[in-house]
Formats: C-alpha cells, sequence, structure tokens
C-alpha cells in the first residue's frame, strides 16, 4: 500500500486566458490528490490522506478518488469549503496559479494515529506543506513513517504565491531531507529552492529526480550515478497534473526502500516520461491507466 498525503482542491481553469472574465471550468486537482489518483489507474494499491470538505466539491473529489480505486478510509472530513485554484495557462501549456485557502478543509488535517498495515510507502508534498496548522501534521507524519522505514517520496511542488517566508521554507525543505528516501522535483522548484541534487542528496535522500519539461528527466542517486531520458513527443494541451504523474510512476516501480535499493532507473524513467506526457495531452489533470501506458509495469 502507498498512502499519499495531502491537499485536494478544485482546478478552475481559465477556457479563454486572453479573457479574465471567461468561463472557468472545474477540475478535481491538487499535487497529492492527482498523484493518488494517477497511482490507482496504474494499479497500484493506493490510500488518500488528507481532509476534505463536505462540500459538493469535496464529494466530488472522493468520487474521483473512489473511481481510480484508491483507499479513502484515512480521510477526515470538515464542514469548511474546499480549496480553489485558478488556473491560468501560457502559451505553451504551461499552467500559473492563484489560490483560495483560507479557512478550507484541508488546512485542518490532523496527525492521524498509524497508517494502515501494509503500507510500504508514504508521498508528501505540494500546499499540504505550507499552509497552517496542517502543515506541521504532515510533516509530523513524514518523520514519524521514516522513522518507520517506510520509503517516504517528497515534491515540494513549489507555489511561491503560497509561500510569505521564501527563506524560512527553505530552511524547513532542507529539514526534511534525513526524512526524504527520493526526493523529486522540477527544474523550476530546483531553482527557486537552490542547491543542487549532490547536495541533496548528502543530506539525506537515496536518490533524487528532477524533471525538466520537454528536455526529459534525469534521476542523481547516492553512488554518483546519473541516468537520463528524453522527454515523449506529444502534442501538449496543458501541463496539469503532469509532475504528479511522475510521482505516481515512481512510485508504481519503486514501492518500497527495498525496491528503491535495486531500481532499473532508465526503465522506471522512460515509464514516467510516457506516463507524463498521455496526461500533457488532455485537458486537466487526466493521468492515463496502465492499459493506456503500452508499457510493462
Amino acid at each position: 500500500m502507498i498512502v499519499v498525503a495531502g491537499e485536494s482542491l478544485i482546478d478552475l481553469v481559465q477556457q479563454h486566458p486572453e479573457d479574465p472574465l471567461g468561463p472557468l471550468a472545474p477540475r478535481p486537482g491538487g499535487g497529492p490528490y492527482n498523484t493518488a489518483v494517477a497511482l490507482g489507474r496504474l494499479g497500484s494499491g493506493a490510500a488518500f490522506c488528507s481532509r476534505v470538505s463536505a462540500d459538493g466539491f469535496g464529494e466530488a473529489l472522493l468520487g474521483g478518488l473512489r473511481a481510480a480505486g484508491v483507499d479513502t478510509s484515512l480521510v477526515q472530513r470538515g464542514p469548511e469549503p474546499t480549496t480553489l485554484a485558478v488556473a491560468t495557462l501560457g502559451p505553451d501549456g504551461s499552467a500559473g496559479y492563484g489560490f483560495y485557502a483560507d479557512g478550507t478543509a484541508d488546512r485542518l488535517f490532523t496527525l492521524p494515529p498509524q497508517l494502515p498495515p501494509g503500507t510500504t510507502a508514504l508521498a508528501l508534498g505540494t500546499c499540504s506543506l505550507v499552509l497552517e496548522p496542517g502543515a506541521t501534521a504532515y510533516e509530523a507524519l513524514l518523520r514519524r513513517e521514516s522513522s518507520r522505514g517506510l520509503l517516504t517520496l517528497l515534491d515540494p511542488n513549489i507555489r511561491p504565491a503560497l509561500i510569505p517566508d521564501p527563506d524560512a521554507y527553505r530552511a524547513r525543505f532542507r529539514g526534511w531531507l534525513p526524512y526524504v528516501s527520493l526526493l523529486k522535483l522540477s527544474e523550476d522548484d530546483a531553482r527557486w529552492l537552490g542547491g543542487t541534487p549532490e547536495e541533496w542528496l548528502a543530506a539525506g535522500p537515496a536518490a533524487v529526480v528532477v524533471t525538466r519539461g520537454s528536455s526529459g528527466l534525469t534521476a542523481y542517486t547516492a553512488d554518483g550515478a546519473v541516468h537520463a531520458v528524453a522527454a515523449e513527443r506529444v502534442e501538449v494541451v496543458d501541463t496539469i497534473g503532469a509532475g504528479d504523474t511522475v510521482n505516481a510512476a515512481l512510485l508504481h516501480h519503486v514501492p518500497s526502500l527495498s525496491a528503491l535499493a535495486t531500481a532499473d532507473w532508465p526503465r522506471v524513467l522512460r515509464y514516467a516520461a510516457k506516463a507524463a506526457a498521455l496526461t500533457c495531452a488532455r485537458e486537466g489533470a487526466q493521468p492515463p491507466t496502465s492499459a493506456q501506458l503500452g508499457l510493462p509495469t
């Protein structure tokens, strides 16, 4: 079982970016939510751990998880509204976000007493590790489960608009690294955070995967090896959820510390590149199923 912990929200995607008052299309979203759905679609046993609103958006989000086969027994519920993110698409399909997150349900997440028996991995990231008071609870979950011997994946997925004190966040990020097994981040995240894969590896992770958009993916491992694969070529509709799909593809192949130690990184990265490309070819965060990938798992 792979547990994904963090926020779910509704992306309001601008249909005509040149018109700020144009129609908005609501789509399920949030980095951890997308990762959990992608894992379910790939056929991995996955559970979602978060606090979800009891409003209509929250019901739709839970419905999406269940449709993907994701266990929702760890989901906390509350009367607070669902977080909203207004997504603006650039000419290349890249997305920028504005958030409406004050007083929303996912911010009030509390530390669960335990994860299900058989859990081998925990994934966290994005807004959930920024917005208090929930961020402190998610951080405690990371530290506790890492100490118990679970594989831990961290995707910081930086959203600068939500980080009032960048230097304080960068310090917290460095403090998480001793508890992280697999660090995955984009080139933009890496530039914003500062540092290098080699420096991050020295702080704790066994592997660092950097996504480079149309230039592909690179994995750096603690033994000094570097593995790179090219991106799959597709007609990009938008990039929403592509990085989250990479998270799921990585965990699909390395769902435990023992699997991470013996990972065939070129094979893992090719699988992740294909999965991300199919997501980019669709509107919104719509990760592929294993059958749609047409690749051996």
